[in-house]
């Protein structure tokens, strides 16, 4: 940051730390015993889709690396999702191939396009969750949805109450945003 952008009180972006991800096995333990929600298997990855036959052959190539169990959606606001289903006991191997995604997606340029990722939980008694990863702002977030776009507040505040400790949380609530119908939730 040079002195003019000091001067004016702008700052820099915080670079996405990507290995953050690799926080959401232990984190799984932990909230598993604390709340009694269990990995479901599924996690996606959130980009916008850019332009142009680059793009296309990077996307194409990030799901024959990813193989079977790989589907591709588009949401109401234009972007695309990638959902990943794998083992439920195996949270180690799908945030390894979350991690796969956003950083190929990163290393060729196209990390502005990234919006988030997520790894979904449930419980017995029907309730879910997704712990959401912000790739602008290197944070997490819970997010857990209830029948007619109502959201579990209560839920929320205890999974991040439980996790905290392994995982570096959205301070700013407002920016914990709803991904109503994202896939795997």
């Amino acid at each position: 940051m040079g002195w003019l952008d000091a001067l004016l009180g702008r700052s820099k972006p915080k670079k996405p730390d990507l290995d953050a991800l690799f926080a959401l096995p232990s984190a799984a333990v932990t909230l598993q015993a604390a709340t009694g929600l269990t990995p479901t298997g599924a996690g996606s990855v959130a980009f916008r889709a850019a332009e142009g036959g680059a793009f296309a052959t990077l996307e194409r190539d990030a799901r024959a690396l990813l193989g079977e169990g790989v589907e591709q959606s588009t949401d109401p606001y234009g972007f695309t999702w990638l959902l990943l289903r794998r083992d439920p006991g195996d949270v180690a191997s799908l945030v390894t191939e979350l991690h796969a995604v956003n950083a190929t997606l990163e290393g060729a340029g196209f990390g502005p396009s990234l919006l988030c990722s997520m790894v979904s939980f449930a419980g017995d008694d029907g309730r879910r969750l997704a712990l959401v990863y912000l790739y602008k702002r290197g944070t997490f977030y819970p997010f857990a949805p209830l029948p007619g776009e109502h959201r579990d507040n209560a839920l929320e505040v205890q999974v991040r109450a439980a996790v905290s400790g392994e995982l570096r949380f959205e301070e700013d609530l407002g920016r914990w945003f709803p991904v109503w119908g994202a896939p795997g939730l």
